[in-house]
């Protein structure tokens, strides 16, 4: 396993260059949220020709749609969602400069290669640790689509935001390959006790 690099938003190719997969990470400055409803609507901007309200170049987009927050609290819960599920929209965003993305699970081959292809870099959080997550998260605010509430974009204040690289500009997938090694791995056959007869 990698050693752990620490990482300040906006990233640069010359940062990218570096990570490689199983590499744990942290995130420090601004990253943003959006799940597949803003994604949507980024998408229809982009057809109709529209500015969008973030500019995506050197960005990091955490896939998440955070509880509301306790009194006194910056944020509510926020951990990550399946990221397959955004696979439909992530393309036209690299295609924009995205250089980070943050989720929960593995990518499709397309976006893989469009990771690439766009020398970007695909990123897990711990699923289930949402509430542990948000001690990370200093600030947010929402910048665009208010009214998706908990879907809405925000720009997300981080300190030593922690994730493990999945996808690297290599062309490398983590998880692929750990599953390849347990397929080729030799593992004992569990003894069977039998039960009489």
């Amino acid at each position: 396993m990698a050693e752990g690099v620490h990482l300040t938003t906006p990233l640069t190719d010359e940062v990218i260059d570096t990570l490689t997969i199983g590499t744990h990470v942290t995130f420090t400055g601004v990253i943003y949220t959006a799940r597949d409803a803003a994604h949507k609507r980024l998408i229809e901007l982009m057809k109709n020709g529209q500015e969008l309200p973030v500019d995506l170049r050197g960005q990091v987009i955490y896939y998440v749609g955070p509880t509301p927050p306790r009194p006194g609290a910056v944020i509510g819960s926020a951990g990550p969602t399946t990221a397959m599920r955004l696979d439909p929209y992530t393309i036209p965003m690299l295609e924009l400069g995205l250089k980070g993305i943050i989720g929960k699970g593995g990518r499709g081959p397309a976006i893989r290669e469009a990771i690439k292809q766009h020398h970007a870099v695909y990123c897990i959080a711990v699923g289930g640790a949402g509430a542990l997550l948000n001690r990370h998260i200093k600030s947010a605010e929402v910048v665009a689509f208010e009214d998706l509430g908990t879907e809405a974009i925000r720009r997300l204040g981080v300190e030593g935001f922690p994730a493990i690289v999945v996808n690297d500009c290599r062309g490398n997938d983590l998880l692929e390959s750990g599953k390849a090694q347990y397929r080729t791995s030799e593992r004992p056959i569990p003894a069977v006790k039998s039960l009489g007869g």
